[in-house]
């Protein structure tokens, strides 16, 4: 009996020896190198690291410096879309009230589309890059058509709501431009994204089945229109082409907005100054003090990333 239990003893005697020696708290053997690999079995534990570990260690890899006033320009954008809405409550209580008439809404519209238009058109280069340029013949086609189609159904939108409660309609209609300022394409608004869009023209909707008459309906529609999808459109391009007109655009547009505000409601003008005051202003300065905190690290630890193309692999 001892005969056979002695050699299974000693085998486990060395074995025993060997993992303390290979500890991950035991220094390795300083004649066998350690090599990061998976695919060869070395004298080390699953768990060993060597010191040049932390020497891979890269902090705030890519790290992009803000500037407070590049911030602050680029926030005007979103400030300026506040004051859009603004405006558009503002010509909408107008027309509620009767300060404001659909003819003259409709001219005022008509006026400002035709300037934007002329200027987009000079602002925008001879050669389109990878498309061909529309003409001013299928513009003028899209618009007689969407006017059309409109002027056809005001006379159906004007009664869409009227088996729903005015409270009922105001919040859905002030819940529909919190999402569209919230769905808003701030870095690329042209052409301006669907949710924000569909959210907007479905609370010009609302607002507009609360008007008197089905002009009235019209003129404002086509006032949402003008002001939801063709001037963020026409901004964007002042914002690639002509940056410095840019920021004097917004800034006329935020002083429209507090200042048309303030005529129906002083309350309202002065939350909607210090919103804008506050994105334009209060959120930049707290994006430069934040970002000296920052502290992302990289290292071997990470994922691996392909670099390569890889697409020649896949014909």
């Amino acid at each position: 009996m001892f005969g056979k239990i002695a050699p299974t003893c000693l085998h486990t005697n060395l074995c025993l020896c060997v993992v303390r020696a290979m500890g991950p708290d035991s220094a390795p053997d300083p004649t066998v190198p350690w090599r990061k690999v998976l695919w060869e079995r070395q004298p080390f534990p699953d768990n060993y690291v060597d010191q040049r570990f932390l020497e891979e260690l890269r902090r705030n890899e890519g790290l992009r410096h803000y500037h407070y006033w590049a911030v602050v320009k680029e926030a005007g954008f979103v400030g300026q879309q506040l004051s859009c809405v603004a405006i558009f409550i503002t010509l909408w209580l107008y027309m509620e009230q009767g300060l404001l008439t659909p003819e003259m809404l409709l001219v005022t519209s008509l006026t400002c589309a035709v300037l934007g238009y002329g200027l987009h058109q000079a602002l925008t280069s001879q050669v389109e890059s990878g498309c061909e340029p529309r003409t001013h013949l299928a513009d003028l086609q899209s618009a007689t058509i969407f006017l059309s189609f409109t002027f056809g159904f005001s006379p159906v939108l004007k009664t869409l709501t009227e088996s729903v409660s005015t409270d009922t309609v105001y919040a859905m209609s002030a819940l529909m431009l919190l999402a569209h300022l919230v769905s808003f394409p701030y870095a690329q608004p042209s052409p301006p994204g669907s949710l924000s869009l569909n959210a907007a023209l479905f609370a010009s909707v609302c607002l507009a089945s609360r008007l008197p008459g089905a002009l009235h309906t019209f003129a404002m529609l086509s006032c949402a229109l003008l002001v939801f999808a063709l001037w963020p459109c026409l901004l964007q391009r002042l914002r690639d082409k002509a940056p410095s007109h840019f920021t004097g655009v917004c800034v006329g547009m935020c002083i429209g907005g507090v200042g048309g505000l303030s005529s129906q409601s002083f309350g309202g003008a002065v939350l909607l100054a210090l919103a804008l005051g506050s994105v334009t202003f209060l959120c930049p300065l707290l994006l430069v003090r934040l970002q000296r905190h920052k502290d992302n690290i990289q290292g071997p630890w990470d994922e691996a990333e392909i670099h390569e193309d890889l697409i020649h692999f896949l014909q």
